[in-house]
């Protein structure tokens, strides 16, 4: 009885992606992001179609940037368009929060391609990561005595290579990011049975996954005003 009052229940949402090894190594390069790009695209998946995809798949890129930015949302605006569901089958969705921070989202499961990416812009570097190849690089200013790297090394680089480039006078340098690959869902249940055994908070407790919530439903409804104001009717 006693072990029972000790112990906290935990509840996860199944965001899955935030157990994804990409996000860790953004996190550890995180600090003060101004201007943060996501896509998600997927083939038409002929399930969950009785739901918009801002739900089915823009709720997973919300939850991720309400968790970098740590900022409420100051303003929004979305736009979907319906291609073989009744819901929106694309959607783009651009949010501006408290601390000057500038989110833009774009989804879409009528692409004849599958992406998962994500594009981070702070003052100091660039990052660009990939959630499903889980690789991902950083662009910054290069030091004054890092040299140019030879056409020949810019043609036949591999993912792992090191290149400096120079773009208007300036040298940028572009890294690999080291990234320990991992199974996202496995990550995330073996996280959750050790936060019930240790009566911890998971990643992803029912505040955020309520947080993502609220907005996805918030845009899906600014996507239906839009519509409603501007039908559009193809010819």
């Amino acid at each position: 009885m006693e072990l029972a009052r000790q112990r906290r229940l935990a509840l996860q949402v199944g965001h899955v992606e935030r157990f994804n090894p990409v996000l860790s190594a953004l996190e550890a390069r995180l600090h003060q992001p101004r201007f943060i790009e996501s896509h998600r695209l997927s083939p038409f998946p002929n399930r969950s179609t009785e739901i918009g995809v801002v739900l089915d798949l823009m709720i997973h890129d919300l939850e991720i940037i309400l968790h970098l930015v740590r900022s409420p949302v100051a303003s929004l605006d979305a736009v979907g368009v319906a291609v073989l569901s009744e819901s929106e089958d694309i959607a783009n969705a651009r949010l501006r929060f408290e601390n000057g921070c500038v989110a833009n989202l774009t989804v879409s499961r009528v692409s004849p391609e599958r992406l998962r990416k994500i594009r981070v812009f702070q003052e100091d570097c660039y990052l660009s990561l990939d959630y499903m190849r889980q690789e991902g690089f950083v662009y910054r200013m290069a030091a004054e005595h890092q040299k140019e790297s030879s056409l020949l090394t810019k043609l036949f680089a591999s993912g792992d290579t090191t290149l400096v480039s120079e773009f208007g006078g300036r040298k940028i340098i572009r890294e690999p990011v080291p990234i320990q690959k991992g199974e996202p869902l496995k990550r995330e249940l073996a996280d959750f049975l050790q936060c019930a055994k240790a009566g911890a908070e998971p990643k992803v407790s029912g505040r955020e996954g309520t947080a993502a919530l609220e907005l996805a439903l918030e845009i899906t409804n600014r996507i239906a005003q839009n519509h409603a104001q501007h039908p559009f009717t193809p010819r």
